[in-house]
């Protein structure tokens, strides 16, 4: 009986290598870039970060054992980020979503991002397609379902959030070759959710935690932020940014780096506001750059803190 070398043709077998370079095919992949973006873009998530380059480095070695005739199978790929509201997991969901196409698993490599109010209908017959129409769209790449515990809501007997997630499965577990499911949301939310729904926990294979930024790392945050759009803090107005994140970590409704986003937003609202109210003559370019300590202590964060998730936009 003829053993498996001898089933392989002779062109064939000569065409598999006999050896790959790992770090080669990681720095051809261009996956390298990616991380080192994702390095750029967010500050602080080491553990986030550590498990994206160690689920690369799984990948890598799988096209390895593929391209040298092993055997091997595609690994499943959906995921669940488990994390507060601003902690980068929109981010890091579509670098993840281009290192996938960079390495051959997911052919377009785009990041379709939904919420319950795009799969599940209003009335009988509506949620099928609504579902079937968002998954045609993110074949081939990655589909992002943030807030994803909102899609089972056990406690109404007419929701039709069941019916998408019964689609959702099926398709997750015969077209896991063309897509990768990303399901994101509070941590202890998903952790119920996952308890309702079996099917679901079965097909996630991989589970990151994406921990609340320090105050250190939220000021970082606040200053690349300015950075970005050519603005800065002046040496009071950055002291009195320390004392506004001490502050605001600690009231209601806290929302990381999305917290921070909005409230350098007003500090520019209320900075254009003092410039316009108060300029007798020509700005310079260093003023209309500069924050300061006047454009964030009148915050309700200050003056009388954040009684309720209201106070949020005004603070």
């Amino acid at each position: 009986m003829a053993d498996a070398a001898d089933m392989i043709a002779p062109d064939e077998a000569e065409a598999l290598p006999t050896a790959i370079d790992l770090r080669e095919e990681y720095n051809k992949s261009g996956v390298a870039e990616v991380l080192d973006e994702l390095d750029r873009e967010l500050i602080g998530l080491k553990p986030v970060k550590q498990r994206i380059r160690e689920i690369a480095a799984m990948l890598i070695v799988e096209r390895a054992r593929k391209a040298m005739g092993l055997s091997h199978e595609t690994p499943t790929l959906h995921m669940n980020f488990a994390g507060n509201p601003g902690t980068g997991k929109t981010t890091v969901a579509m670098r993840m979503a281009n290192i996938l196409h960079r390495l051959g698993y997911v052919r377009k490599g785009h990041l379709v991002s939904v919420t319950r109010d795009d799969l599940v209908g209003q009335y009988i017959g509506h949620t099928a397609p609504k579902t079937k129409e968002i998954l045609k769209k993110a074949m081939g790449g990655v589909l992002f379902i943030d807030e994803a515990y909102y899609l089972y809501r056990p406690d109404n007997e007419r929701d039709y959030g069941q019916e998408a997630i019964e689609i959702l499965l099926q398709v997750m577990e015969n077209n896991r070759e063309d897509l990768v499911v990303i399901l994101a949301g509070y941590a202890d939310r998903m952790d119920k959710f996952f308890e309702s729904n079996p099917g679901f926990r079965s097909r996630i294979a991989h589970h990151i935690e994406f921990p609340d930024y320090s105050e250190g790392e939220l000021l970082q945050i606040a200053d690349g932020m300015l950075k970005q759009q050519t603005y800065h803090f002046d040496e009071e107005a950055h002291e009195l940014m320390q004392r506004y994140i001490r502050l605001r970590r600690q009231q209601p409704h806290f929302a990381n780096a999305r917290s921070i986003r909005n409230a350098l937003d007003r500090a520019r609202l209320r900075q254009a506001n003092r410039l316009f109210s108060t300029a007798t003559g020509p700005v310079t370019a260093e003023d209309l750059s500069t924050i300061t300590a006047e454009d964030l202590k009148v915050s309700r964060v200050f003056t009388m803190g954040i009684p309720d998730g209201a106070a949020e936009e005004r603070a």
